[in-house]
């Protein structure tokens, strides 16, 4: 039971968090500040109320551990959201976060000197040529807009690969990240919701370096149309409004993702992830209507296709239609 509301929760509040972000985002593209600033205030909030009992309870890794991690984590939420006033396409930032996996191969070769089957190498291959597919169709469709003057044309590329640089840095960093995380679990045990909050709280300080843009988002935010919420019947101004149902469905999306991993597989939350990704796509490019050629099609499902491969979901489908006989053989 445990394991199916966790999955409804995952599809539910990250796909309806996708939604709200480009609600936000096509009205002001440079509010991604705001909108993490937000995000990590409440979930700081609730993780000081209900993980450490109001500062009561001691960390189990150490803090100094978390500094470090807070600080790589900080670095990818920020640029992250600084890539989207890059020329950027949602649609685009969605795909390129999804070669995750190609990042986190790279550093574990590198790091910590692993080795990986043939399988892992060609679904590794498969989602870098469904990335490069969509960025390649993605910088034509920048060309083509910015039709105008030559001087103008290529400052619109210019600006674009800036922010594919910004992406990949960001896709790297958060590799990165991942790794000295699982290192501290190996070290100290696994304690995820206590990693939730310190991640959200100790870079709460950081934001007072992004305040005049927080600022100036939060004047605008009031200064949009004011709607009625519902039920409630309180009159707002939309853009709060928006900001308020992505918190919401952020901290949903981060629970559910949280319970997951307690309930199932390590497989089982990736195969979950990825099809959310996938369906929060498919929503974006139809619901806003966003520009997406026949090749970014198939760029993307060369994408999900690797991912997929990567967690050999295909064989473990395989052993549970053979069912617990093969196994027996098996086990003989």
């Amino acid at each position: 039971m445990g394991t199916v509301f966790a999955i409804v929760l995952v599809f539910v509040g990250c796909c309806s968090n996708v939604v709200s972000l480009e609600l936000l985002v096509r009205e002001f593209p440079g509010c991604g500040n705001i909108v993490t600033f937000a995000q990590f205030l409440f979930i700081a909030i609730e993780g000081f109320i209900f993980e450490t009992n109001f500062g009561r309870k001691k960390p189990a890794i150490p803090v100094s551990n978390y500094v470090i991690m807070v600080t790589m984590f900080f670095t990818v939420s920020v640029i992250n959201n600084y890539a989207l006033n890059f020329n950027i396409a949602m649609p685009l930032h969605m795909i390129f976060r999804s070669g995750s996996l190609i990042a986190n191969m790279i550093l574990g070769i590198i790091i910590l000197k692993k080795r990986y089957s043939a399988s892992k190498y060609l679904s590794i291959a498969l989602v870098s040529a469904g990335i490069f597919i969509c960025t390649i169709m993605s910088a034509r469709q920048v060309n083509v807009a910015s039709e105008g003057s030559e001087e103008q044309g290529f400052y619109a590329f210019v600006h674009w690969l800036i922010g594919i640089a910004m992406l990949t840095f960001a896709l790297l960093m958060s590799a990165r990240m991942g790794i000295f995380q699982e290192m501290l679990y190996k070290q100290y045990g696994k304690h995820s919701k206590e990693a939730l909050f310190y991640n959200h709280f100790l870079p709460l300080p950081g934001f007072l370096l992004l305040s005049k843009d927080i600022y100036n988002h939060c004047v605008h935010f009031s200064q949009s149309t004011p709607v009625v919420v519902p039920v409630v019947g309180l009159t707002m101004p939309i853009m709060w409004l928006y900001l308020l149902i992505n918190i919401i469905t952020q901290y949903i999306c981060i629970r559910g993702v949280f319970i997951l991993t307690t309930e199932c597989a390590s497989l089982t939350v990736t195969l979950v992830v990825t099809l959310r990704k996938f369906l929060s796509l498919i929503f974006s490019i139809i619901y806003f209507q966003n520009p997406f050629t026949a090749w970014h099609w198939v760029g993307t499902a060369v994408v999900f296709l690797g991912t997929l491969l990567y967690t050999e979901v295909w064989s473990s489908i395989q052993t549970a239609l053979r069912g617990p006989d093969v196994k027996g053989k098996k086990a003989e």
